[in-house]
């Protein structure tokens, strides 16, 4: 009973100590980040210039019709809403609204799932209790995942993690993008470059994981397999939110929508 109480509380532990660090990292960039003098006085100094918005919300391979959503949306919170850069602090937010969002909780509900059919790991076994440690592992890996790849790597080499849709695009342009978006992101500056953050981060995250995973899954092979499977997730979730802004304007809710227009750049 204690050690699978245990087992239990790794994964909470590992999301509590991602959380702190994020918090004591982004707090220290931004006081890094902070004007000379500031707080000395009461004269308020003007606001950093931003980027010239471009026609097509991006530049590069990707640049047709390619923008972002008018609104911030709940289950993909990663989708961007703004062509500009995002600040470290941003993308600690981004990091902790995706561990907690929607498309993470019901991935980690379907990947458990399947799991637990497969009764993989063994060491769990099955039932109720077994399943909410199966729930809890792919919890804390893909937070573990978003706080490397969105927050810690992203921060460091100054890239967008942010996901910058298509406008309507045919199927098969869409599996190309959301491709794409696996080794190509934009940097801060708007370029693209090669998506480095997103690349090792799940590397890094299944490297923790087996900090908590049973002995059985903390092989070379196991945690290649992982990362395999993390990558695919991400495909899929790239597909999904490609599309995300077109189901909502297909729903009726066009307050949604992906800007530039389209139909407005002929």
């Amino acid at each position: 009973m204690s050690s699978q109480h245990t087992s239990r509380s790794y994964p909470q532990k590992i999301i509590c100590f991602l959380l702190a660090l994020a918090l004591r990292v982004s707090g220290n960039a931004a006081f890094a980040q902070a004007p000379a003098g500031a707080g000395a006085g009461t004269q308020q100094l003007p606001e950093s210039p931003q980027p010239k918005t471009e026609a097509t919300g991006t530049t590069g391979v990707t640049e047709k019709f390619v923008g972002y959503m008018t609104n911030r949306s709940l289950f993909f919170p990663d989708i961007a809403t703004n062509p500009g850069p995002m600040g470290t602090g941003g993308k600690f937010k981004l990091f902790v609204n995706q561990s907690i969002s929607p498309a993470y909780i019901l991935a980690a509900g379907i990947s458990s799932a399947v799991n637990q059919a497969r009764n993989v790991p063994a060491a769990y076994g099955q039932g109720w209790d077994a399943y909410g440690n199966r729930v809890g592992e792919d919890m804390a890996r893909a937070s573990s995942n978003s706080f490397f790849a969105t927050f810690l790597f992203a921060s460091m080499l100054h890239q967008d993690p942010r996901f910058f849709p298509q406008s309507d695009p045919p199927f098969w342009d869409s599996v190309k993008y959301s491709a794409q978006r696996l080794v190509i992101i934009r940097n801060d500056a708007g370029y693209h470059v090669v998506n480095t953050s997103g690349l090792i981060g799940p590397f890094a995250a299944e490297g923790l994981a087996n900090a908590y995973l049973p002995a059985s899954e903390q092989t070379a092979t196991k945690s290649l397999e992982r990362v395999g499977t993390d990558f695919a997730w991400r495909f899929a979730g790239n597909m999904f939110k490609n599309y995300w802004p077109k189901v909502f304007h297909d729903l009726g809710l066009n307050r949604l929508k992906v800007v530039p227009d389209p139909a407005n750049m002929h």
